[in-house]
Order: structure tokens, then sequence, then C-alpha cells
């Protein structure tokens, strides 16, 4: 930014640190709608309610989605405008740990995406619950890469407040 007012300098900061917050609370809320629907649709004995969970969970992976692009875009710009350089072990590490938890949070993603199609298909049917519907829902695997997902979002978010 050779040539650039301090001030014009300072602006273009703040634009890229607002959108940088904003990629993160969109993330981290499309992460809990997504959390909180999964963890409700488990919990129900309908496979229409299920389907309406699952429903709802998809605008929280578009949520999860959009601001994680808006996090990798702007972070990388903050990481360029503050001169820290990409061999910064933190920053390093930031970009390693949510590369881990977009890929746990794909992979946990899987069988809930599942459920959805077939509780749908069964709420059409009009039929209930079945035991593949249950065992999709009930998936140690997805829950664990789900959850795990989640721990290292909340290490990111650590490792950003002690850098």
């Amino acid at each position: 930014m050779v040539g650039l007012p301090s001030g014009k300098l300072r602006s273009v900061d703040n634009v890229a640190l607002l959108f940088h917050l904003l990629g993160a609370l969109l993330f981290v809320a499309g992460i809990v709608v997504v959390g909180v629907a999964f963890e409700a649709a488990r919990r129900r004995e309908q496979s229409a309610e299920i389907a309406l969970l699952l429903g709802l969970a998809r605008i929280g992976v578009l949520l999860a989605v959009g601001g994680s692009l808006l996090l990798a875009v702007f972070g990388l710009w903050l990481v360029h405008l503050g001169g820290f350089g990409y061999g910064s072990g933190w920053v390093d590490a930031a970009i390693a740990l949510f590369v881990v938890a977009l890929a746990l949070g794909g992979l946990g993603g899987r069988r809930p995406k599942q459920a959805r199609r077939l509780a749908t298909r069964l709420a059409a049917e009009q039929a209930p619950v079945d035991h593949e519907l249950r065992l999709l829902l009930d998936d140690r695997v997805s829950r664990a890469a789900n959850y795990g997902s989640l721990a290292v979002v909340l290490a990111i978010l650590v490792l950003m407040v002690f850098k």
C-alpha cells in the first residue's frame, strides 16, 4: 500500500476487518443453526418434523458457506495488509485449522443430508420414521465429525484472540 495516505490505509484495514468479522459471525451462526436443527431433528418422532428441521439446517449450511468465503478472502487480505506474512505460525495454524474444520463439517454433513432426503420422502408418503432414518440421524461418525469441527472452530477463535 505504498503511496496511500495513512488515513486511506486505515480505512482499507477497517473494511477488511469488518467483512472478516461479518464472515466470522455468519460462519458461526450457520454452524449453530445447523447444530440446533440437527439435534432437534434427532429428537423428533415424525418424519415430517425431521424433514422440516433438516431443511432448516440447509439454511445454516448456506450461512456457514457464505461466512467461510468472507472469512477466507478477507482474512487473507488482512494478513497481507498487516504485513504478518504467510509464514507466521499463528497464520499457518489458523489456515490449517480452518481447512480441517471445513473438511470435518463436510464429512459430518453427509449423513444428515441423506437423512433429510429420506425424511422428506417418508413425510411425502406419510410414513413413520423407519430404522434407516434413525440410523442416519444417530450416525456416530457424522456426529463426531460435526462436534470435532465445532471444537476446531473454537480453537481458531482462541488462536485469533490470543495470537
